[in-house]
């Protein structure tokens, strides 16, 4: 981790551009645009909360350098760099701020919450947490059955306590300083701003998908958290949409599913525009707790499957299903 030299990278970038006369993103006839994924300090910094390790122990790592090299290597064909950034407070529902035992002790990061540790009272609304939100208690403890009954009803992963992670106003929050780098870099070769995309930071619900969150309605039928369907359509603007990040069995994958799964992108047959960077993304891993590896790999073949292409990053994106003689050709 360290800081980046901006107004160094600001006249490398200028020069690299006038050098290798890079035109400026504006002007691309085939249009690619690049989703970063969370990659972020928390998650791609060893020692940080939630380092995804992968099974080699070192993922996140291997990864970012493959995501740089990436980026530097296609700055002529990156249009566009999407950025979304994992954001967290104090009190959320999945911290070990919210919930109680029947003593009073919070959970440990990694306890799992189902539908029948609620009805056992195992786990409950911590009041603290339920006043710190100006939340009624009642209103409180019917929604924690409700969500854990729609995450196990949705098919989805039951509500987990994670370590705190990519706390807003924390240094884990902040881009990996290497892809921080990288990105700014292409902003200015390509004269393209950065889009960051924050979330994550509703306090009653998950929200690994970059494009909405795990429950969108209470029990009564209030919303929770929207969609965010200005950032679906815009992709679709792109003529290729390439995914990378972390981690690959969590946000990448719902954020992924939730992309395939949209009905513009089904009725109008876009799902051949989605590029997966499979070796630019690891899955959680925490040795003798859990091991998602083998639900991202089962996740990313069904993407394959969906029409979705499963590409690496060393591979040119001239090379890539769809993309042939368009790349570079305008």
């Amino acid at each position: 981790m360290r800081r980046v030299d901006y107004a160094a990278r600001f006249w490398d970038a200028h020069a690299w551009s006038r050098t290798h006369e890079i035109e400026p993103a504006v002007a691309d006839g085939f249009r690619v645009c690049l989703v970063l994924v969370d990659v972020q300090n928390t998650f791609c910094t060893p020692g940080f909360e939630l380092f995804v390790a992968g099974r080699s122990g070192t993922g996140a790592l291997d990864d970012n350098l493959r995501l740089c090299e990436f980026v530097y290597r296609n700055l002529p064909s990156v249009t566009q760099v999407v950025a979304t950034l994992d954001t967290h407070l104090a009190f959320q529902i999945f911290q070990p701020t919210f919930l109680v035992d029947e003593e009073g002790r919070h959970p440990e990061p990694y306890t799992p919450v189902s539908v029948e540790d609620v009805d056992a009272g195992r786990w409950r609304i911590d009041p603290a947490a339920a006043d710190a939100l100006g939340l009624d208690h009642d209103y409180a403890a019917a929604y924690l059955r409700h969500y854990v009954e729609t995450l196990a009803v949705g098919g989805k992963y039951a509500l987990a306590i994670w370590p705190f992670h990519a706390m807003l106003g924390g240094v884990g929050h902040a881009l990996v300083s290497s892809v921080e780098e990288a990105v700014f870099f292409h902003a200015i070769a390509r004269g393209a701003q950065v889009d960051f995309q924050q979330k994550g930071s509703n306090p009653l619900t998950e929200h690994y998908s970059m494009l909405g969150p795990e429950v969108d309605e209470d029990m009564e039928g209030a919303p929770v958290g929207r969609r965010n369907a200005p950032l679906v359509e815009r992709l679709l603007q792109f003529d290729a949409v390439v995914i990378a990040g972390q981690a690959k069995s969590h946000c990448v994958a719902w954020t992924i599913d939730d992309l395939l799964h949209d009905p513009t992108v089904q009725e109008r047959g876009l799902t051949e525009k989605v590029y997966l960077l499979e070796d630019c993304s690891s899955p959680v891993v925490v040795p003798g707790i859990v091991d998602y590896t083998d639900d991202a790999d089962a996740a990313f073949a069904r993407f394959a499957a969906a029409g979705a292409h499963i590409v690496r990053s060393t591979d040119p994106i001239g090379s890539w299903p769809g993309t042939i003689a368009q790349v570079g050709a305008e």
